[in-house]
């Protein structure tokens, strides 16, 4: 059996997680079934993801992005899913929408105990990282900037040494949840996906309600196709704004370049710093942690089944 997971280019700890986890949660599920394609965390209920032939075991995965693929047929065991939504969608009962998978990380020794280091931290979303300022921004705001395509231990560590946590990254709030860390979420671009928030929301008796966060860049915004500073980016840069440079401003070298150009992004991310100060100041979410080990505890009865099936 061999787990499956959306591989970003850029790395993405709340997918990356998939290549450990599993030997938490079901020791001994590698050397198995080899033609078993272990679905688990993530939002990859694809047709593009998954069309490959073979058997398949759904655990805790999410829909949400593109066409569902055809798991009608037996090659296809869906023991549960990430939420209420995605059980709906793909025609199972509702109880089956369990909870992301992700909260069990908390379960693990190796990050239970840490000591908090951070007062507050925030973690963009994988695509924010692209053209964007945010440590820039973090630092004018006071708050610690994880960056989500780090090293998946480290920056699940960071969530679990956080008193507070702002999230664009939908598997930072569940991971701040399953640590008992307050979290707030933001959003910097309609492009994210609030479907799989809802999904995981429902089962914690949370909201998705993210307060807006202005782009912090114009690279951020041309790799987005958004608006900055009141020009509208279509996914590239318009020939006068194209400097060579990525910064905001051209400046000769021998005009002190480098200096200005940073003190132009200071002052063109403000916006962004004012957003990230006021996200943290905002009022925090977290689940009951009764009905946060209620959902643990049906998964464990979820994974108890697989071992008595599988292994």
């Amino acid at each position: 059996m061999q787990p499956f997971y959306w591989q970003s280019s850029h790395g993405n700890f709340g997918d990356d997680l998939n290549l450990w986890l599993w030997d938490f949660l079901l020791p001994g599920f590698r050397e198995v079934h080899p033609e078993v394609l272990l679905v688990g965390v993530g939002t990859v209920l694809s047709d593009a993801l998954l069309s490959q032939p073979g058997p398949k075991l759904v655990l805790g995965s999410g829909c949400g992005y593109g066409a569902l693929p055809d798991m009608s047929g037996p090659a296809w065991d869906i023991r549960c899913v990430r939420g209420p939504l995605t059980a709906e969608r793909i025609g199972l009962p509702s109880d089956k929408g369990i909870v992301d998978p992700a909260v069990m990380v908390a379960e693990m020794p190796e990050f239970q105990g840490l000591p908090k280091c951070h007062a507050a931290i925030f973690v963009p979303h994988w695509e924010s990282t692209r053209g964007g300022v945010w440590p820039l921004v973090c630092q004018t705001a006071g708050l610690t900037y994880v960056d989500p395509c780090g090293d998946a231990k480290a920056v699940i560590r960071a969530i679990a040494q956080a008193r507070l946590v702002v999230a664009e990254s939908m598997h930072a709030a569940i991971l701040a949840d399953a640590f008992r860390v307050p979290w707030v979420a933001v959003s910097t671009s309609d492009s994210i996906n609030s479907f799989k928030w809802q999904d995981w929301a429902a089962t914690g008796g949370v909201t998705y309600e993210p307060r807006r966060i202005p782009i912090s860049s114009r690279a951020e915004a041309i790799t987005k196709g958004a608006r900055f500073w009141g020009i509208e980016f279509s996914g590239r840069a318009p020939p006068w704004a194209d400097d060579g440079s990525g910064g905001e401003l051209a400046v000769r070298p021998d005009e002190g370049g480098s200096q200005l150009r940073l003190m132009a992004k200071q002052i063109l991310a403000m916006p962004s710093v004012l957003g990230l100060w006021q996200a943290r100041k905002a009022k925090p979410q977290l689940s009951p942690d009764g009905l946060l080990d209620q959902r643990k505890e049906r998964l464990r009865a979820v994974l108890d089944a697989v071992r008595r099936d599988y292994l």
